[in-house]
């Protein structure tokens, strides 16, 4: 198979992976309509790197603005084989503390007025999401933080909310109650999307904050938030490039978990009824499972080296 290239999405406070003469930013387009910015297209110890901060460069997008189905589309048509996510979070948990990193295995979903497909309009599909991360990205992502030092809660069950207004007290402990981890507002449809894409996806979850449920404290605030950013940032910078070149070390071979074949047996609307805009849509997506779409043809890449 062909090489590796991975798929980075930033989060809050990780808005650049590096500077304009260790790679390009080039402009991304897609059928679903606009990214949250260009991509940046760079290389990590032999790994192909396509960047995208979600909120887009100075943070302009709130989460309910953010485009997920776009920035998905445009990472596959950059080629990405993989998606590492990063993200800001608080913690629902007493021993998920902030400045520590999680990597999420699982998710719930509590947004409510985001697209959370692609398929729809004539085309038909229901992919599983029962395991909704790659194991294989995990235990890159496992073995690239015992380098860097960084303190990694190797499970977790993010919350997705919808914001922008962080949770009331009751809201935070009815979480705590359902088993949640981490609370979040960005990893959700994301990595719905990648499924369906047939992205394998990982999410790192940031601690930053208590969220609201510790009764003898004030509730979280944006302020709080900002504190640990930065110096999480620089940490999550290092964390990617290890797992990128632990990524690189391994063979590319077919995803274990079968993500990178999941349409197979998800579609269920037939080719001759596919209309030409469903085609166009799809291309990028669905290209693979529908042998008579266009063939995707990713953007040039010879990023400088870093």
């Amino acid at each position: 198979m062909s090489v590796w290239t991975l798929g980075v999405i930033g989060g809050s406070g990780l808005y650049q992976v590096g500077s304009s003469a260790a790679g390009r930013w080039v402009e991304a387009r897609s059928p679903w309509g606009e990214a949250s910015d260009e991509l940046f297209l760079t290389e990590w110890e032999g790994c192909r790197v396509v960047f995208l901060p979600r909120h887009g460069r100075g943070h302009r997008l709130s989460p309910s603005e953010i485009n997920f189905r776009a920035n998905i589309d445009v990472l596959k048509r950059a080629g990405c084989t993989d998606i590492l996510s990063v993200s800001a979070c608080g913690s629902l948990r007493e021993d998920y503390r902030p400045g520590d990193f999680v990597l999420v295995d699982q998710f719930i979903d509590r947004t409510r007025s985001r697209p959370a497909s692609f398929f729809g309009d004539g085309v038909v599909a229901h992919v599983s999401m029962a395991e909704p991360v790659s194991r294989r990205l995990g235990e890159v992502v496992i073995d690239a933080a015992k380098e860097v030092g960084v303190r990694l809660h190797q499970s977790g069950t993010y919350l997705a909310m919808e914001g922008p207004q962080f949770s009331t007290r009751a809201e935070s402990r009815l979480y705590r109650s359902w088993g949640a981890d981490v609370i979040g507002m960005t990893n959700m449809p994301e990595a719905r999307l990648a499924r369906e894409a047939e992205l394998p996806y990982a999410a790192i979850a940031m601690v930053t904050d208590y969220d609201a449920w510790r009764e003898e404290e004030r509730g979280v605030e944006v302020s709080d938030v900002s504190q640990l950013l930065s110096s999480n940032a620089e940490f999550a910078r290092s964390l990617l490039r290890r797992a990128a070149s632990h990524l690189v070390a391994r063979p590319r071979t077919p995803d274990p978990q079968g993500i990178d074949t999941c349409l197979d047996g998800a579609v269920l609307t037939s080719e001759p009824r596919l209309t030409p805009e469903g085609r166009r849509r799809l291309e990028a997506v669905a290209g693979r499972r529908f042998a008579s779409l266009y063939a995707i043809k990713p953007p040039g890449f010879s990023p400088a080296s870093s």
